[in-house]
């Protein structure tokens, strides 16, 4: 599988045939691969359990701090190989994990909690202003809920506020770990509108691992499905919501009717799938 195939232009994000290892003996990921384009949002889709995570964490490299490893496939980031290297490293050259659960430091209010994000970036208190009031111009809630403590606020807006502290650093790329987990539908799509907004207005780049596969295609160029540890279909990302597959055991929907995932073998989804 050619991690390019998102785009005939070179990926600035390639996955290549990575292998991970959890405790030297639980296999996760069995040969992944995949591209992000510059400026493009891709989605990594799939059930829990189905290696989302584990595949961000093995680019931005956090899998050392979970007693995993890359043993087979390389990461590269603008053709420079990168899974060699520290998570202060990848922010400093421009990429970016906000991880899944909106992880904010709950005694901190929300703009202390802004701060920190920029913390690999020697600017002047003038530029610190000038970057917290570009991350308030799109998160307006967060500049009304600045000097709340973040342990006390929604956890809508503890997810901006976990993705305003990751546009402080100035990414080109944003990993973007299940950003609509536990959150009401309406704050969903605000948080997918920023997204959307961020990539079209700053050029960011986005992985985003995502189980809401109807939110993350429409939102998204290009797609990925993995299942137990591989990809088993990619492609853009409004063909995907169209497919039959995808609609049936993904969207819960087939040309039937709506149909429960437990309704089909499971022999029978990888049987098309793979053919």
């Amino acid at each position: 599988m050619n991690p390019q195939t998102a785009t005939t232009h070179p990926a600035l994000l390639s996955v290549n045939n990575v292998e991970v290892i959890y405790d030297h003996v639980i296999l996760v990921l069995k040969g992944v691969s995949l591209g992000v384009p510059e400026g493009k949002i891709v989605a990594l889709l799939g059930a829990n359990g189905a290696g989302k995570s584990t595949t961000l964490k093995s680019v931005s490299t956090l899998l050392r701090g979970e007693r995993g490893d890359v043993t087979k496939g390389s990461v590269e980031f603008r053709g420079e190989r990168i899974d060699h290297l520290s998570p202060n490293d990848l922010v400093k050259r421009g990429m970016v994990q906000v991880m899944e659960g909106r992880h904010c430091f709950g005694h901190l209010t929300v703009e202390e909690n802004l701060l920190t994000g920029a913390y690999t970036r020697k600017l002047s208190r003038a530029e610190l202003r000038q970057t917290l009031e570009k991350v308030y111009d799109y998160f307006p809630r967060l500049k009304q809920r600045r000097t709340s403590q973040s342990g006390y606020t929604s956890g809508g807006e503890q997810q901006m506020t976990a993705i305003g502290r990751a546009l402080m650093a100035k990414p080109t790329m944003i990993l973007l770990d299940e950003p609509s987990m536990g959150l009401a539908p309406q704050i969903v799509e605000e948080i997918f509108e920023i997204v959307r907004d961020l990539n079209k207005r700053e050029q960011v780049s986005f992985l985003l691992a995502e189980q809401n596969t109807t939110v993350a295609l429409r939102y998204a160029d290009f797609g990925y499905i993995l299942e137990n540890g591989r990809v088993v279909m990619e492609g853009d990302a409004k063909e995907l919501a169209s497919n039959e597959d995808v609609k049936e055991f993904y969207l819960g929907i087939s040309s039937g009717g709506r149909k429960s995932f437990r309704d089909v073998k499971h022999y029978r989804r990888r049987k098309r799938w793979l053919a």
